[in-house]
C-alpha cells in the first residue's frame, strides 16, 4: 500500500475507520428469509456472529445465558466483580450512581478487591447448568494464576483478551505467558487479541488460536489513543488481519483461523461494515450495555477504565435502548442502528446479493468518508 508523507521524516499508510467506508450494493439481491447468518468456531455452532463483550457493564451470568439462547456467544469476565464478591448487585448500581469525578477512584477501590477461583467455578457452572456454551475471559496477566479454576470449571472457549495481546511479550521482571505452549497444552479452544496488524495477528494465529480479536482499545469506553496515543481504525485493521488469515491458511496447509472485531461497532452499520472487510464475527460491548437487562444499567466500562496506573478509559453513559431481545432481533425502534442489530446485518447481505456471512465478506466496499 502506498505511503503518504507525513512531514520530510515520516511517512505512513492511510487507515480507515467504519465511518471512512461504505457497502455497495451488487446487481442481485436476495430474500432477507433466505440469508444465514450462522457461524461455527472449532465445534460450537451460533446462530448469530455475535460475541456479548467481556465487560461487567454487559456480561453477567444471567445475561451471558440470555444471549446464548438468542443465538450469540456471551462471554464473562473473569477478573470483574462477579469474580470478588459472592453478590456485586449492590457495587454494580453504587457505579452506575457515581458522580463522573469520583468514578475512577471508586471503581479503583471495588476491584481491588482479589479475584476468588472458586466464584470463577461458580460464575461458570452456572452457565453451563442453563445449556448454552460457556466462554470466559482472562487477560494475558492472569492466564497463569487463574486457567486451571477455568478449565476445571469446564468451559468450552477460553478467551485471553487485553488492549493488545502479543505472541512475543518481553519481560526483564516476570516469565511472560507463552501463547503458543499455553494453547497447545490446553485442550480447550482459545481466542486470543487485541491484534491491530497483519503481523501481530499472523503470530498469533501461529501460537494455535482458533480465533484472533482485532482491535486496539477502539470502543465507546476506551481512551487509548488519547493517553497513548496508539489506534487501529478498525476497517483497515479487519481487512489487514483478514489478508493475515488468507495467508496463514496457506502457510499451515488448510488451518482457518476466525477473525473476530473487537470494538467501535456501536450502531448496527459498523457490524455490516466489520463483516465486509472480512471479520467472521464481531464483539460488541456498548450496543449490548443500552440493554434492558445489563447489568450496568445504563453505563458503559471496562477494566481500563479502573486501571491503578494508567487509565485508558471511563465510565460513559449509554443509556438504554431497549431488550436484549431487541436489541439483537429486533423489532428496531428507531432509526439510529441501536436496535435490531441482526436484521440490519441480514437486510444488508440480502440487499447485497448474499446468502451467508463468507459471502459477504467478498461485497464491495467503496470509500466514502463523512
Amino acid at each position: 500500500m502506498t505511503e503518504i508523507d507525513i512531514g520530510k521524516g515520516k511517512r505512513g499508510r492511510r487507515a480507515y475507520s467504519f465511518d471512512d467506508i461504505a457497502v455497495v450494493p451488487s446487481r442481485r439481491t436476495r430474500d432477507p428469509e433466505d440469508v444465514s447468518l450462522s457461524w461455527q468456531i472449532d465445534a460450537y455452532h451460533f446462530e448469530l456472529p455475535i460475541i456479548a463483550a467481556p465487560m461487567d457493564s454487559v456480561v453477567s451470568p444471567e445475561t451471558a445465558i440470555a444471549v446464548g439462547r438468542l443465538g450469540g456467544l456471551g462471554v464473562l469476565d473473569l477478573e470483574g466483580l462477579w469474580t470478588r464478591y459472592d453478590d456485586p448487585q449492590a457495587h454494580l448500581a453504587e457505579i452506575a450512581d457515581l458522580e463522573p469525578a469520583r468514578s475512577t477512584q471508586r471503581m479503583r477501590e471495588l476491584y481491588a478487591a482479589p479475584i476468588r477461583p472458586e466464584l470463577i467455578g461458580e460464575r461458570l457452572r452456572q452457565v453451563r447448568e442453563a445449556g448454552v456454551t460457556v466462554a470466559g475471559a482472562l487477560s494475558p496477566q492472569r492466564t497463569q494464576q487463574h486457567w486451571k479454576a477455568v478449565v476445571d470449571a469446564g468451559v468450552d472457549l477460553f478467551l485471553i483478551r487485553g488492549t493488545t495481546v502479543s505472541a512475543e511479550h518481553v519481560s526483564s521482571h516476570a516469565e511472560p505467558l507463552n501463547l503458543k505452549r499455553f494453547i497447545y497444552e490446553l485442550d480447550v479452544p482459545v481466542i486470543v487479541g487485541g491484534a491491530g496488524t497483519y503481523t501481530a495477528a499472523l503470530h498469533l494465529m501461529r501460537t494455535g488460536a482458533a480465533g484472533v480479536l482485532v482491535g486496539f482499545g477502539g470502543g465507546s469506553a476506551h481512551r487509548t489513543r488519547t493517553t497513548l496515543g496508539i489506534h487501529a481504525p478498525m476497517a483497515t485493521a479487519i481487512a489487514d488481519i483478514a489478508a493475515a488469515r488468507r495467508d496463514y491458511l496457506d502457510e499451515s496447509g488448510g488451518r482457518y483461523v476466525h477473525v473476530i472485531a473487537d470494538g467501535g461497532m456501536g450502531q448496527s452499520g459498523d457490524i455490516v461494515k466489520a463483516v465486509a472487510c472480512g471479520a467472521d464475527a464481531v464483539m460488541i460491548g456498548a450496543a449490548l450495555a443500552r440493554a434492558q437487562e445489563a447489568p450496568g444499567r445504563g453505563y458503559h466500562w471496562g477494566s481500563e477504565a479502573h486501571h491503578p496506573l494508567m487509565p485508558r478509559g471511563g465510565r460513559v453513559r449509554v443509556g438504554t435502548s431497549g431488550s436484549l431481545e431487541e436489541i439483537l432481533l429486533g423489532p428496531g425502534r428507531d432509526a439510529d442502528g441501536t436496535t435490531n442489530l441482526m436484521g440490519a446485518l441480514r437486510r444488508a447481505m440480502a440487499t447485497t446479493g448474499y446468502t451467508d456471512v463468507k459471502e459477504f465478506q467478498r461485497v464491495e466496499v467503496v470509500v466514502s468518508p463523512y
